[in-house]
């Protein structure tokens, strides 16, 4: 039986990485590699300072230059300490929030799965508006122990519960219900939607307009020093990532296969949990709700490279990065020298893509 499922899994990764598709997919990673660093230098470029990207790299490689054509002392300022940060923040992000929906698709093995739609962000947002409102109160210890990184664990903290609960309720006997997810993820959203309404209720003027605004989603205000409190933990659930590829393929399977192939299911399962709890949490600590990246990203990717998670995992990165650049560059000028909240832009092109996965899968509704 051993034999049989190992050949199962031979002929799919096979399937996946033979011809046109392990060399769409390799040619595909190597497009959107370039197509990040194209957006990078495009989101560093963008704003109301009249610095190009040209001007950006010629300062990076020739810093000493003077003549006018390199960056002005003001620019200078404006690129390395305003919008520099927040490149590095969209990139961190873009990318967690898109492995993180490739990850839970892999895991609970339907196109639905998604950290915003099924509660996992809204409970990781629980977490740090708990911490928000009541930082000064009792939880004062708490932040003078974990200083920068209290908001970024307490989000982990909250997004790994919402988690948990729901692969407990929505799987049974290895198999996970799809409707029962969604039901479940709406469930557990309104639960952690009322909570965060008490704590807001609770909140003084300023703390309110601070969620008002962080709750629609946004990359203002990134700092170096934000980075360095939710950097290291968006950097270590990537790493982890690709790690996973081998176990979401053989769970393609089903959970008796990927067990027959030696895959330890039950520690598999948490390892990649935890990490999806600590990317999203992370993330929306540091950013507020910024939804849909991680069901469009793979969806798109699983149409062009297909569903080999050794590549669809680092495709969905890049990919996710440069998606969220591009949608806060469209953020920082639609309604200029104004901000539109990234959340919006998202939230404006991911449900559409929603419906539509929705009726391309219509038989997913009878289950």
């Amino acid at each position: 039986m051993v034999d049989g499922v190992a050949d199962r899994l031979g002929t799919v990764e096979k399937r996946a990485s033979m011809g046109d598709r392990s060399g769409r997919a390799k040619l595909a990673i190597a497009l959107l590699t370039a197509l990040l660093v194209l957006t990078m230098l495009f989101s560093l470029a963008s704003g109301a300072s009249d610095a190009s990207a040209f001007a950006v790299m010629r300062d990076w490689l020739f810093p000493s230059l003077s003549d006018g054509s390199a960056l002005s002392a003001r620019d200078r300022i404006i690129v390395y300490y305003i919008r520099l940060p927040r490149v590095v923040l969209g990139v961190l992000i873009g990318a967690a929030l898109a492995v993180s929906g490739a990850v839970m698709q892999g895991l609970f093995r339907n196109p639905l799965a998604d950290p915003g739609l099924v509660g996992v962000s809204a409970g990781a947002g629980l977490g740090a508006i708990v911490v928000i409102v009541l930082g000064g109160t009792f939880l004062g210890p708490v932040l003078a122990l974990f200083g920068i990184y209290t908001l970024p664990l307490a989000a982990f903290f909250g997004g790994l519960a919402t988690t948990l609960i729901l692969y407990r309720v929505a799987t049974r006997r290895g198999q996970t219900s799809i409707a029962t997810m969604l039901l479940a993820g709406i469930a557990l959203g309104a639960m952690a939607g009322a909570f965060s309404g008490i704590m807001v209720y609770l909140a003084d003027d300023r703390q309110l307009r601070d969620l008002t605004f962080w709750g629609l989603g946004s990359l203002a205000g990134a700092t170096w020093t934000k980075i360095a409190s939710a950097g290291p933990i968006i950097v270590l659930a990537l790493i982890v990532s690709p790690f996973l590829a081998r176990g979401l393929n053989a769970l393609a399977l089903g959970e008796a296969a990927a067990h027959h192939l030696g895959i330890p299911v039950q520690r598999f399962k948490n390892v990649a949990i935890v990490s999806v709890a600590a990317a999203t949490g992370a993330s929306v600590a540091v950013s507020g709700g910024i939804g849909f990246v991680g069901i469009v990203v793979p969806h798109l990717l699983r149409l062009l490279i297909g569903p080999d998670n050794r590549y669809l995992l680092l495709a969905s990165a890049l990919l996710g990065a440069s998606m969220l650049l591009l949608a806060d560059a469209v953020s920082r000028t639609i309604v200029a020298p104004a901000e539109l909240p990234i959340g919006i832009i998202t939230a404006a092109v991911g449900g559409p893509f929603f419906l539509w996965i929705l009726l391309r899968k219509r038989g997913i509704l009878d289950l």
